[in-house]
């Protein structure tokens, strides 16, 4: 149920050049591409046939202030037009400067109010749960500055004591967060019990390797370290 033909960079590139305006949040956007790259050409088991189906996996994009990249990752992906692209941001446009779940095919969440995006996949995995679907993943990416949310500290928490193997986190860490965490972003997480490491948020194979590692009765977070000057 994975999108099994594999998207090259430089069309991703294209496709993010067609959206143009001043609030477009471009380091934002840059920052996740290779992430969003891996999960939907590799990772995620959701296609355009598949958005509503009980058992695909659930991608929230809690980082929603910056979705030119989620965009142009699910026009090369088939769930939305390309030809929609030009027109992002205007006022006719489903595409927004934060995606909105009622207007964007695919989307799981309406977002870009930071800080929302871990506890609603918490809320997920926990439904997902409760009606004995165990096969669907829920997976999240979220900004390494909307962990100074804390309501994201709360998520982290429960889910950790709550064992929910099918909740999957992604940090993007560019360094923008305003507080350091001690230990760094993984100590965080493994104090509340989840799975976790850091990888290099611009190499592929390390990043496949790290969302797809067993992590038997725990949640999972992969920190993707971006370095600043690239985010």
């Amino acid at each position: 149920m994975t999108n099994t033909a594999e998207t090259s960079t430089a069309d991703l590139h294209r496709l993010m050049a067609l959206m143009t305006g001043d609030e477009k949040h471009g380091p934002a956007a840059t920052s996740t591409l290779d992430v969003l790259q891996v999960l939907y050409d590799r990772v995620l088991r959701v296609t355009p046939a598949t958005v509503d189906a009980p058992d695909r996996d659930r991608f929230l994009l809690s980082k929603g202030h910056g979705p030119m990249a989620y965009y142009a990752v699910l026009a090369a992906k088939g769930f939305l037009a390309e030809d929609l692209l030009p027109g992002f941001g205007s006022y006719d446009s489903p595409l927004g400067h934060h995606p909105d779940r009622m207007l964007v095919p695919g989307a799981e969440i309406g977002s870009g109010s930071l800080g929302h995006g871990l506890p609603l996949a918490v809320g997920s995995a926990l439904g997902l749960r409760a009606q004995g679907l165990t096969d669907p993943r829920v997976w999240v990416l979220v900004g390494d500055a909307e962990l100074d949310e804390g309501s994201n500290h709360e998520a982290i928490a429960y889910a950790g004591a709550a064992g929910l193997e099918q909740l999957h986190t992604v940090v993007i860490d560019n360094a923008s967060a305003s507080y350091a965490r001690p230990g760094g972003i993984v100590a965080r997480f493994e104090a509340a019990g989840w799975s976790a490491e850091t990888v290099d948020g611009r190499d592929h194979e390390a990043m496949y390797a790290a969302f797809t590692r067993p992590h038997p009765g725990r949640p999972r977070a992969v920190v993707a370290r971006v370095e600043p000057k690239n985010a």
